[in-house]
This record gives structure tokens, sequence and C-alpha cells, in this order.
């Protein structure tokens, strides 16, 4: 499935995020190249031409938007989100004001704007659930409840008693009786990912636009009786390395352990699903026969769309007997995208 010229045109004229990462648009009357979701003026069709990636793009002489800034992952943190992001991670304890912002050359409200985009909270109930992660792994590690409290940024034992009975529903104290599951945004070059991860792996991986996106939060929740709350995971850090490589061409294989949610049936299919090689697909029937089940067709589609893990449990290596595309979450040309970058084909555009 290649994408052709109307294809890419109406998806530049409805500025459809689905389309992000698999192509960039050239503008002959100015020169510069954009993302599909870049808010300029529509084009005529007949002053625009398509390309696979920037170089392509910048070996015709065009150079890069400053609007939607083609150069950048789509929906990237901007850097001085980045910097505050980083502080944060660098030192939990932090309290940042308003003030504090406004310091760093910040428009408080531009900030809060963003975190309730995409972390769905104000900026400071971010800090106060990256504090919150941070004290329950220091609690677990054996420190005091007054030393870790004061140590997490909380001005008094009381206070932080209250926060943390807010977010695990116990006291400090009881703390045996809960557990936290670390969440953070991966950009990479299709999208923003949402990752999950335990103590043991990665439970979830996902396009932050996935619609099942909360009701997966829930069902990974209620399996591992756990808070999910923004804090840092040796796991995720892994994985952001490792898929970075992926998406660069540079690893065929991944290392980060997996801690995946679901029933012995569906663990079986994606065990089945990881054994695929790198390049290559099977089809349904196929995965069938290879668990032992080979009239468990439907079971089988229905398990990997049950599947939390994006590409590291490679769904996207599952296409229809005929040799067609069929259903991914991600949407079918995140699909074709992933499925091209592990043959070595640069996506060619069809003609006109």
């Amino acid at each position: 499935m290649q994408l052709n010229f109307d294809t890419m045109y109406r998806a530049l004229c409805d500025k459809d995020a689905a389309y992000e990462g698999l192509f960039l648009t050239g503008v002959k009357t100015t020169g510069i190249f954009c993302r599909t979701t870049c808010t300029a003026r529509k084009p005529k069709p007949e002053n625009v031409e398509f390309f696979p990636d920037a170089a392509a793009a910048m070996a015709k002489g065009y150079r890069a938007c400053k609007v939607c800034r083609p150069l950048e992952y789509p929906d990237a943190t901007p850097p001085t989100i980045r910097s505050l992001l980083d502080e944060l991670a660098a030192d939990p304890s932090l309290k940042l004001r308003a003030q504090d912002l406004r310091d760093r050359g910040l428009e408080p409200a531009t900030v809060t704007r963003w975190f309730r985009k995409h972390h769905g909270t104000t900026f400071v109930a971010y800090q106060r659930l990256q504090r919150i992660n941070y004290a329950f792994k220091r609690l677990n590690q054996g420190h005091a409840v007054t030393d870790t409290a004061l140590e997490s940024g909380f001005d008094s034992l009381s206070g932080f008693n209250d926060s943390f009975k807010a977010v695990f529903g116990t006291p400090p104290t009881r703390r045996g009786e809960v557990s936290v599951i670390d969440l953070q945004r991966i950009e990479t070059r299709l999208g923003t990912m949402i990752a999950c991860a335990t103590a043991k792996g990665i439970c979830l991986l996902e396009f932050s636009e996935r619609k099942m996106l909360e009701t997966e939060f829930r069902q990974i929740s209620r399996h591992f009786g756990a808070v999910i709350a923004v804090g840092e995971n040796p796991h995720i850090a892994l994985l952001e390395r490792e898929l970075h490589a992926y998406f660069e061409g540079t690893l065929r294989a991944f290392t980060v352990p997996l801690d995946p949610v679901g029933t012995e049936f569906q663990r079986k299919v994606w065990e089945v699903l990881r054994a695929i090689p790198y390049g290559e697909t099977r089809s349904y029937a196929e995965q069938a026969r290879l668990i032992g089940q080979p009239s468990a067709v439907r079971a089988v589609a229905t398990a990997n769309g049950m599947n939390k893990i994006a590409i590291v449990i490679p769904c996207h290596r599952v296409i229809g007997k005929d040799g067609k595309l069929v259903g991914y979450a991600g949407g079918l040309h995140r699909k074709q995208y992933l499925l091209d970058l592990e043959r070595g084909i640069t996506p060619l555009l069809a003609d006109r």
C-alpha cells in the first residue's frame, strides 16, 4: 500500500495527524517543506510535491518551515518544557511555582496548557505526583517516613501523609499494600508514545492518541493493583534508547524486559509475535498454527488487537492471508511505515 498524490494532498488539506512522519510536503512557490499538520495556508495541488523524508526535500533545495518545524519529531516537547522535565527528573523534590517559571522566562499559563494537553493534569499536580512517586520508592528502600517527606519537598509530615493517601488510598505506613507503575512520554518520528513500566519491565507502549489508552490504563492498574504515576524507570530509559535505534534502522531486536498484561492465551499469541523475524510477516492463520490451535484464527486476531506493547511486541508484522494490510491500532499508514522500515525500503510515492 503506497501513498498516492491524492491521498497525501487530502491529508495535507485536512491537517490529518494520522499521517505525521509518513511524508513531507514541498511547496514550490515558497521553497519550504512542511509536515502534514502545518497551519500555513493550503497550497494549490500543482504547487506541491511530496517527499519521504527531510533529506529528500533538502536535496531538492527546499528549506524547513519555521512554523511546523519538520526537522523535529511530531509533537516534540518544546526545549523549554524539556528543560523543566529534566530539572524535575534530576531533583524530584523541587517545587516550581509561578514566579519560578517567570524567572526562567516562561509564562505559567502556557506551561499549564502544555501539561493539560499532554499529561492531562496541571504542572503543579504533575510535580506533586512525581514527588509522591519518588517518595514511594525512597520508603521502599528503607528510608524513614519523616526524612522521606522532607527530602521529597513536602513542608510538613501531615501534608505528605495527606498527599500520599490521596494518590494511593493508604497512608505511607501501609505502603506495602500498594505499588507504582511508572509512566513517561517517548517521542518518535511517528508521533508521541506513552510507556508504562513496573519493576520487572515494560507493560505498555502505545501511540498517545490510541482510543483504548484509558481502558488499558485501567486494565494494567487493576492487574497489578498499582497506581500509575509519572516517574523515572530504568526500563523506560532503555526502551527510549532502543526505540531511537530501531527508527534509525540500527536495531533489529529489542532487549528491554517486558511485563505484559494478558490472559495465558494472549501471552502465548504475543510470544509467537515476538518470534516473527525482523523484516518478515505472518498471517493470522500461520500464527494460529504456530500456537498449535489452527482453528483459532479469529481468537488470535483478537489477541493481537489486545497487545498493549506496540512495536516491541510486533503485531504490525501480521498481515492478511492475501498479503494485504489488516487492522492496526496505530493506523495502517504507520503499519506500512514500520514494515517498510524493517525491509530497508525508503517509502516511494505512487504516481499521481
